[in-house]
């Protein structure tokens, strides 16, 4: 029970990450020492499981996908999604410096533990991390494309933001923005359009359940080289949440409000210079201390909890 509820709490902090454009719940996964066992589960969630079934019954299925772990942990998701976002996007309008300065902090302290993770920094890691922050930022920095929409691209737009969520570093929801899918998809679920909403869940399960097999393999594999990549992915998504940034395209929100898209990265300096708006350079120092200090509790809690 204690577990479970442990568990329930992980997944209440990747919840709160998946609210926030721009970053992962895949990050808070991997920190807090839940992502090869996430991967493994839903990498054992394929067909044979109605063979299993049939043999051995419900309660060897559950053991198999180990569906209490899974539980609970979407349990925990679902929860902060429901009971955060509107808070994390009252904060991030109101007080966006302070937001983003929390979770540059906490990313940075993210990147320094996987590169911990790393067995070795050879020319091959080196290279696939560099590779990875240059793929992540390419991304951030992205100028939005409009994808036609049918059946087609709103499965596909499924399949890919899903596999964006579980990487750390790249946002599902941010993914979704570039693809030009964000909207309707929002609108999709507006309205209730059960059609369009089960064919956008279909490529969400396709995705993870293709892309945990892949990504669970390498790791088994090539772990060095997979985190380093990951990492890189980590490092180069820090452009998103600097805290000092200045809007050069905009998109619409379901509020009908006009929000930043694509963000142009600033010192405080000039930023207070291009907004007019004060820095706030102290108070964000401190939280990007606060979001540093809460990874680093997060690693020595998990470590404590392994041994």
């Amino acid at each position: 029970m204690k577990q479970n509820i442990l568990t329930f709490f992980k997944g209440m902090a990747m919840g709160a990450a998946d609210v926030v454009p721009g970053v992962s719940g895949g990050t808070i996964a991997f920190i807090t020492g839940i992502y090869d066992t996430l991967l493994e589960s839903i990498r054992r969630v394929n067909p044979s499981l109605f063979s299993k079934w049939r043999k051995e019954g419900f309660s060897a299925v559950w053991t198999h996908v180990n569906g209490t772990f899974l539980v609970s942990l979407l349990s925990g998701i679902l929860t902060a999604i429901l009971t955060l976002a509107k808070a994390v996007s009252y904060a991030l309008t109101e007080h966006p410096v302070v937001i983003w300065a929390f979770f540059f902090g906490l990313i940075v302290a993210s990147a320094i533990h996987m590169i911990k993770q790393v067995e070795r920094w050879a020319m091959g890691e080196i290279a696939l991390a560099i590779g990875g922050a240059i793929f992540a930022y390419g991304i951030t920095v992205a100028s939005p494309i409009t994808l036609e929409f049918s059946m087609l691209t709103v499965f596909i737009a499924g399949s890919i933001a899903i596999c964006a969520m579980i990487l750390p570093g790249i946002s599902g929801s941010f993914i979704l923005l570039l693809l030009g899918m964000y909207a309707p998809v929002l609108d999709a679920v507006k309205s209730l359009n059960l059609p369009i909403l089960a064919l956008f869940a279909l490529g969400c399960l396709v995705g993870i359940l293709s892309f945990s097999h892949v990504l669970s393999w390498l790791l088994n594999n090539y772990r060095s080289l997979t985190i380093a990549f990951l990492t890189g992915l980590l490092i180069g998504a820090l452009g998103k949440v600097w805290p000092w940034k200045e809007a050069i395209s905009f998109r619409i929100n379901s509020s009908g409000e006009k929000v930043p898209l694509v963000e142009k990265v600033l010192s405080p300096s000039a930023f207070e210079a291009a907004t007019g708006q004060p820095s706030q350079l102290m108070i964000a120092v401190v939280m990007m201390i606060v979001g540093f200090g809460i990874v680093i509790g997060l690693e020595k809690v998990s470590e404590k909890l392994a041994d």
